[in-house]
């Protein structure tokens, strides 16, 4: 049985401010927790009801656990729908990896805001073949519960870095050919450019795009064109589609 101070302890990780303090963050379902499992994450503990117990062998639990009912899964979750059972895993510490950055393709995310974007971002770099994130310090929290559920497991093995980008841009010391691209409305057409297998993609936040203060390190402008050219369509596309699109491209067989 839960004591009260577990289930306000579980509940408090709902907040970024217990999250840091803790290093700790929660992952829920069958299919998330199994990814954690087999990524190189690690986890505190499980809590999970008599219809996951089954796993127990077949992943060689070797972690602290505590099986409950239902309605305890019920008070400890922020699913609607709780799904049988609920991991703490511990936040990584992740170092960018200079080497990493300038020899593969990465996403910057200048100040996103939405959960549920930066979610689906990570889910995309993983599909993608991309490790590193590198977001702005006011983006969108990566332990978020929306984020974590939105990534589908790709937390596991996509790595997110919160830094300032301004200072990260002027003091990296890239190399003279390498390209930081930038998405624009007006650019060269992502369509007709020729994209490298390394650089950055920046995007930026959802409203306001790219900022000036960032605008100034892009080398390369690019603007993914509407259909049909100057016909009638939506002023702009979400982020998170726009970053599959452009993924997209920068992976595809061009020849």
């Amino acid at each position: 049985m839960l004591s009260k101070n577990t289930i306000k302890f579980i509940n408090s990780l709902q907040k970024k401010k217990y999250r840091n303090k803790n290093k700790l963050f929660i992952v829920e379902g069958d299919k998330m927790v199994k990814e954690i499992i087999n990524s190189d994450l690690e986890i505190e503990k499980f809590f999970f009801n008599r219809y996951w117990e089954e796993n127990i062998n077949q992943i060689k639990l070797l972690n602290e656990f505590d099986i409950i009912t239902e309605d305890e899964l019920k008070k400890i979750s922020s699913l609607k729908t709780p799904n049988n059972v609920l991991a703490i895993v511990k936040m990584p510490d992740y170092e960018i990896d200079k080497d990493e950055i300038e020899n593969e393709l990465s996403i910057v995310l200048d100040d996103l805001q939405d959960p549920g974007n930066l979610g689906t971002i990570i889910r995309t770099a993983d599909w993608f073949g991309i490790k590193n994130i590198i977001c702005s310090l006011n983006s969108a929290d990566v332990y978020n519960p929306k984020v974590v559920q939105a990534t589908m497991g790709a937390i596991a093995r996509v790595k997110v870095h919160y830094v300032d980008i301004e200072t990260f841009l002027e003091n990296f010391h890239f190399a003279d050919d390498f390209k930081i691209y930038g998405t624009f409305l007006k650019g060269d057409n992502l369509y007709k450019t020729n994209l490298n297998n390394k650089g950055l993609i920046i995007m930026g936040n959802e409203s306001q795009g790219i900022s000036k203060k960032i605008e100034r390190f892009v080398n390369k402008k690019i603007y993914i064109p509407n259909y049909p050219a100057y016909g009638k369509t939506s002023e702009s596309l979400n982020v998170s589609t726009a970053t599959a699109i452009v993924c997209y491209e920068f992976r595809r067989d061009k020849v």
